[in-house]
Order: C-alpha cells, then structure tokens, then sequence
C-alpha cells in the first residue's frame, strides 16, 4: 500500500504504468516461487540410495530424479511438462513482445529507432541463446549425458559471455578501437 500510495501522490500520471510493472515483477516472481517450490516438494520426499553422484554440469532436476530408488517415471513426466511448458510459454511471450515491439519501430522513422532495433536484435540473440538450450532439455530428455553436458556448457558459460560481448562491440568507443587495430594489422600485413 505505501508503493501505491506513494506511486499515486508522487507520479500521478505514471500511476497505470508502473503499478501494470509492478504487478507484472509481482507475477514473475510469483511463478518462479511456485514452479521451484512444487517441483522441491515432489522431490524431496524421494527415497535416494546407491551413489547421489550427478554426472553433469548442469544438475537439472530430471538427472537428480532419476538417482531415487522408487519408480520416478511419472515425476519425470510432471517436472518435465512443467519446466518445458513454462519456458515455452515466457519464451513465446518473449518473442510476442519483441514482435510487438519491432512493429512499434516500424512505424517510426528515425535514427533512434535504428538505434533501439539494434538493441533489440542483441537482446533477441540472447534470448534465443539462453532459452533455446533450456527449451531443448527439457523437450527432448536426453540418455547421453554428452549432449545433456554439451547443451548446459552452453547454456551456463556461452550465453553467460554473449551479453557482455555484444554489448561491448556496440559501444562506439569500442567499434572505434577496433577499427583502429584492424587498420594496423592491415598496413602492417601490407608493409612485410
């Protein structure tokens, strides 16, 4: 009550927005809590024996429910449809409002939207690095811990150093250094 109150005296003509982008932070929030939450409780009540020993760098949580004693094959099925359905999901609505958004930019021009779609297009190429793998782990389960190791190298580290990288190369002080050394090693390849 004190952030809408303090929303609706301080920031009258705000208000709608940024109580739509509290209620959405609220929301995401709220899924997370929940999907971690049912998830840990149908897994912790799993009797475990022989060894606990999860042969991937990324301990999902279809490699730890495949270590109990019981039959999990019906666990495996709900964790699963509910960790590829909500990445599905954020994923396609994802891809709805960055849809949306390259319409709203399409219908202006000018330099700034020049700028925002490129912005837009690095943001796209991360999203799709990062959701694409966790999307594909949890549709298609693999046997083979090489393909399950491949895809959370990629996941955890490649999409990790990707952010950084496109946002370094897009910041003109960079572009101009670069330039610069492919200028030198060109003239110096030439000189030899």
């Amino acid at each position: 009550m004190a952030i809408d109150g303090y929303v609706a005296i301080c920031k009258p003509l705000h208000y709608q927005t940024i109580m739509m982008l509290i209620g959405f932070l609220v929301l995401s929030w709220a899924v997370g809590f929940i999907h971690t939450t049912s998830q840990m409780v149908f897994t912790v009540g799993l009797p475990f024996c022989g060894p606990n020993v999860v042969d991937s760098i990324f301990c999902n949580l279809p490699l730890v429910t495949k270590l109990a004693c019981t039959d999990t094959y019906n666990l495996e099925l709900l964790v699963i449809a509910d960790s590829g359905l909500l990445s599905l999901v954020c994923f396609i609505l994802l891809a709805l409002f960055y849809i949306i958004m390259f319409v709203t930019l399409g219908q202006h021009s000018s330099s700034a939207s020049s700028k925002a779609v490129s912005t837009l297009s690095a943001h796209i190429t991360v999203v799709i690095l990062s959701f694409g793998p966790a999307i594909l782990i949890y549709i298609f389960p693999f046997n083979s811990y090489s393909v399950d190791k491949f895809l959370s190298v990629f996941y955890t580290i490649i999409t990790a150093f990707l952010n950084p990288i496109i946002y370094t190369l897009r910041n003109q002080e960079m572009k101009g250094a670069i330039k610069r050394l492919c200028s030198r090693n060109i003239i110096s390849c030439l000189d030899t």
